[in-house]
């Protein structure tokens, strides 16, 4: 009888060789991992910017980070895009030929090693009317982590879910968690997704990135299994958006405008 091969999704590199001590006694092993690959991004033949990333849905995170960084405001802005995986690059060509590189650069704290081209585009006060229940929250949170595929099998990944109601309808996965978000973004505008009046859910820290990229797409409730940053929580309030931390079990955390929660 032949081995069944275990089919692994894009993102996870199989047979990494290593060595697990448990209970006074050392075991071989071989596990899969995520990837990681430095992914480069040029507009209009100029090279705006290399992004550490898991290579799965990378048409997604392109798009996403050009619209979340003010290059482009549609898909349509967008007159070709080659995307190679095997070079490790992506190749865009917008419909406007003025374009020119941006001179400030900010480093984020993404772990992947975000970059972000002006850290104060920020949208406009979010004005929302809805309304969650933490169980809910909780509920959605479990949902997301089970749908986790590249978590699941491997660890070390961030996820990131856009929900609706009570369905997960976009998942991002990848070892930077602001990607995460640009490729629920990119994935959103490819399908004509609307991300306004949406749930956020992330498996990561939320930054003042993480926060401005929620903000871009409008959305007025995010949540993390994890903490927040003191700035984050400024820009939350400033904005109208509703972040929660430390959302699993049975409880949470809200650093901002609990009302949304039925508090």
């Amino acid at each position: 009888m032949e081995e069944e091969v275990l089919e692994l999704p894009p993102g996870i590199e199989p047979g990494i060789e290593s060595y697990k001590y448990s209970n006074g006694k050392w075991q071989k092993l071989t596990l899969p991992v995520p990837r990681e690959i430095p992914f480069t991004v040029y507009i209009n033949n100029l090279e705006l910017v290399t992004i550490l990333c898991t290579p799965s849905k990378l048409n997604c995170l392109v798009i996403g980070y050009l619209y979340a960084e003010g290059i482009i405001s549609d898909i349509k802005d967008i007159l070709s895009m080659r995307v190679c995986e095997d070079d490790a690059l992506a190749d865009i060509r917008l419909n406007r030929t003025d374009f020119k590189l941006p001179e400030r650069r900010v480093l984020t704290s993404g772990c992947g090693g975000g970059i972000s081209f002006d850290a104060s585009l920020l949208a406009a006060k979010i004005q929302s009317s809805i309304s969650v229940s933490p169980e809910q929250i909780l509920s959605l949170m479990r949902q997301m982590m089970q749908k986790a595929g590249l978590y699941n099998i491997s660890g070390g990944i961030h996820t990131s879910a856009l929900v609706d109601g009570d369905n997960l309808l976009v998942i991002g996965e990848d070892i930077g968690r602001h990607n995460t978000l640009d490729k629920i973004l990119g994935e959103c505008l490819l399908r004509k997704i609307t991300t306004r009046d949406k749930i956020l859910l992330t498996s990561g820290r939320v930054s003042s990135e993480m926060l401005r990229k929620t903000a871009i797409m409008q959305i007025p409730v995010i949540a993390s299994l994890t903490s927040a940053t003191d700035r984050a929580v400024m820009l939350a309030k400033e904005l109208g958006i509703t972040l929660i931390g430390y959302a699993k079990g049975s409880h949470l955390t809200v650093y901002s405008n609990p009302e949304r929660l039925k508090f």
